[in-house]
């Protein structure tokens, strides 16, 4: 295990984005994943995809508990209050916490290990559940739009302002916290499920923030921005929804961002005895990657050089790509060395 000592900068990026955001200190002040400062278990590197996936299951544990008391005071409020608004947000978070439940199971099956008949696990799971989410994301989107319009149709007076406004806060708080975990820690561990799990948190509180327009509305005598804040919030979501769809595709197709294949060609092409990197492929299966590079050497490399290059190409990768479960390195030995020009994109 060379290569362990290497990991500790793989998030430590993280640390410093909002250091200043109130959000980002009450995160750190409750311990949330994501938000604490050990670098310790770093040191693991066999025991990454492990502790990767216990900060998941944690982690959308803590959005699930957090989302679902925001939902629940927020129905009380909303039965008290009748703002179509915040009946629009309310169903949301209620997604959003719903949304959770597929992720969670993706990660604990995820856990189990690898078979004759899934040879790679079940970290696909983890796609699978993202596809769930996308959906629920569409529908929320398309039932609010619906909820607006009637209520655009057939004005209703709102009731009990200051309590909407104080789901509205309660709202937004909520979503933010949920969001930076989740996008931090999808960041940390390559969930693609997770951050796009965490950036429809994010836009939910926002929306949650949107529902005060509708009070200031009724406040001021304009009950007509109440279901107007609601077509918006709608539109929003079916934003969200379209990238969502692009991630869990790519993630479903096999793609990887073409600047991770161009970084580990880079570091590869690096070292000592190298000549050209004929083929790389790289793959997610859930949040851990999984490669095959063919690179061209000189046929008189010797068997013990083979190795430490071999050694070498799999480490410098794993610099790029923290979460990289396995990279198969086969060497295809030339006798002169071709010429040098970078492989065609």
């Amino acid at each position: 295990m060379a290569h362990s000592h290497h990991h500790h900068h793989d998030h430590s990026h993280d640390h410093h984005h909002h250091s200043g955001n109130i959000l980002v200190k009450i995160a750190q002040a409750l311990h949330l994943p994501g938000f604490t400062h050990d670098h310790s278990h770093h040191d693991l590197a066999a025991d990454r995809a492990f502790l990767d996936n216990r900060l998941a299951v944690r982690t959308v544990w803590i959005a699930l508990v957090a989302l679902g008391l925001t939902t629940a005071l927020q129905i009380v409020i909303y039965i008290a209050s009748g703002s179509v608004a915040l009946l629009a947000d309310t169903v949301h978070n209620l997604g959003d916490a719903l949304n959770s439940i597929p992720l969670l199971f993706a990660f604990y099956i995820a856990r189990r290990a690898a078979n004759k008949r899934y040879t790679y696990g079940y970290g696909r799971l983890e796609d699978i559940a993202g596809v769930f989410i996308v959906i629920s994301i569409g529908f929320s989107a398309a039932y609010i739009i619906y909820e607006s319009v009637q209520r655009l149709l057939n004005p209703l007076p709102l009731a009990n302002l200051e309590w909407i406004a104080l789901a509205s806060l309660v709202g937004f708080v909520g979503n933010e916290l949920v969001a930076l975990m989740q996008i931090r820690v999808g960041r940390r561990i390559g969930s693609d499920a997770m951050i796009a799990d965490g950036q429809h948190a994010l836009i939910d509180g926002l929306t949650s923030l949107a529902v005060l327009i509708a009070v200031i509305g009724a406040l001021i005598g304009a009950p007509i921005l109440d279901p107007i804040v609601g077509v918006v919030i709608g539109i929003a979501i079916v934003g969200i929804t379209w990238n969502a769809i692009k991630a869990v595709w790519y993630r479903m197709m096999d793609a990887v961002d073409p600047h991770l294949v161009e970084h580990v060609e880079a570091h590869a092409l690096g070292l000592d005895g190298v000549l050209a990197i004929e083929t790389l492929r790289l793959r997610w299966v859930g949040h851990r990657m999984y490669g095959v590079v063919k690179i061209a050497v000189s046929a008189d490399t010797t068997l013990a050089e083979s190795q430490l290059l071999v050694a070498a190409v799999q480490r410098e990768a794993r610099l790029v790509i923290p979460q990289l479960e396995e990279l198969t390195v086969e060497l295809r030995f030339v006798l002169q060395p071709p010429p040098q020009t970078p492989p065609p994109k």
